[in-house]
């Protein structure tokens, strides 16, 4: 099927390399390269100017001759001050010919300026959320959001959301198995933990400016089984509870509260996901106090339990063992035989380094404010099929 991805001057190059990675390497492990054809489409002839001072040769242009389209996407340009009209003039003729279309990132302006989006619900970089809202006021911005399937449209947050886009639709045409074993030989989540959502208690703890909240934050990050009422946040803070909540929630745009929930869901999710931890002691351990206050406030907050949690998003590293696993064989299907067919290269290398474990966990451990880097080892490829 042929995925072109739209690429503006300027374009963000994560959003035309990220998706297009995903794509190829599912291609590679179904042993098809036509699987997913993808070309990169420019606004003018000639080389593509990205960010990073990279530079795309596109396969096309807006101005060629029309050809079927599988799935459109369309890549976002950081600076997004104009936007030319013979763009939004191709995507409102060619945007209701595809199956599916979207946009990454800040892409998500070149579709609402074609008059593609007008009631939808859609998101995009949270720091872009607000002058979409302002620019598009018959959109529905929900800034807190990876990404959002509206139908046939797809729009994406910032940047690296556009491969987690790439891994659902890599699901949704050819099954959960070659999602996850792309997921896994990109060191990435077939989903990503917390509900898919951008907010990360750790981030929100490090972007404070009042030294009081910022440590009252650390101080939650750190003591997630203590008691983290407003009140004895606002005493260790030295602020009325009153000042302490008003402050926070200026600073962040969130309240006292919903900062330690979101902090304890942070730490829970990493345990179930990365450890074999009985659910009661992951409760106490997070401060949650028992399994069925963890269960509310995972309901409420992520819209799943628990258990459920820890099924679907199961590390492939647990209990901190970067042995190799075995790949579970695929189930009964179309799409799950053709990939037992053709798939020959091993889901994992023959030894991970020490340097991957917790690279899963999408976060850093509680009370670490500092960024951790790790390097991925893939398979082997003794040949390389051109790609598609």
């Amino acid at each position: 099927m042929r995925v072109v991805i739209l690429a503006p001057p300027g374009v963000q190059s994560l959003d035309v390399v990220g998706p297009a990675e995903v794509f190829w390497e599912a291609a590679r492990r179904l042993g098809d390269p036509n699987a997913y054809e993808v070309q990169i489409m420019g606004t003018t002839a000639g080389t593509v100017c990205g960010t990073g001072n990279l530079r795309f040769l596109a396969d096309t242009t807006i101005y060629g001759p029309d050809e079927p389209i599988d799935t459109l996407l369309v890549g976002g340009d950081p600076s997004f001050d104009e936007i030319d009209p013979a763009v939004t003039a191709w995507l409102s003729r060619r945007a209701p010919t595809v199956r599916r279309y979207g946009s990454v990132c800040t892409g998500v302006f070149f579709l609402a300026a074609a008059g593609l989006l007008d009631g939808r619900r859609v998101t995009t970089h949270w720091e872009c959320a607000d002058k979409l809202r302002s620019d598009f006021p018959n959109l529905i911005v929900d800034d807190n959001q990876i990404f959002i399937r509206d139908g046939a449209l797809c729009t994406t947050a910032g940047v690296s959301a556009g491969m987690d886009l790439a891994l659902a639709l890599v699901e949704e045409d050819f099954g959960r198995e070659l999602a996850l074993i792309v997921a896994r030989y990109m060191v990435m989540f077939l989903k990503r933990p917390g509900g898919q959502s951008q907010f990360s208690a750790h981030l929100a703890a490090q972007m404070s400016t009042k030294s009081q909240i910022q440590e009252a934050q650390e101080y939650v990050l750190e003591n997630l089984s203590k008691d983290l009422s407003v009140d004895a946040l606002a005493l260790r803070a030295g602020m009325s509870t009153r000042n302490f909540s008003r402050v926070f929630r200026r600073e962040l745009k969130y309240t006292p509260a919903a900062f330690v929930d979101a902090a304890r869901i942070d730490a829970a999710r990493r345990m179930l996901a990365d450890t074999k931890t009985p659910l009661q002691r992951v409760a106490r351990a997070c401060g949650f106090g028992t399994v069925n206050s963890m269960r509310r406030v995972f309901v409420r907050n992520l819209g799943v339990s628990p258990h459920d949690y820890r099924k679907s998003f199961r590390s492939a590293y647990s209990d901190l063992d970067v042995t190799p696993k075995t790949p579970r064989r695929p189930h009964a299907g179309e799409a799950a035989k053709a990939f037992q067919g053709k798939a020959k290269q091993p889901l994992w290398p023959e030894r991970a380094g020490a340097g991957q474990v917790g690279v899963l966990s999408g976060a850093l451990p509680s009370g670490a404010l500092r960024s951790v880097g790790a390097r991925s080892a893939g398979p082997s490829l003794r040949s390389k099929p051109s790609r598609p």
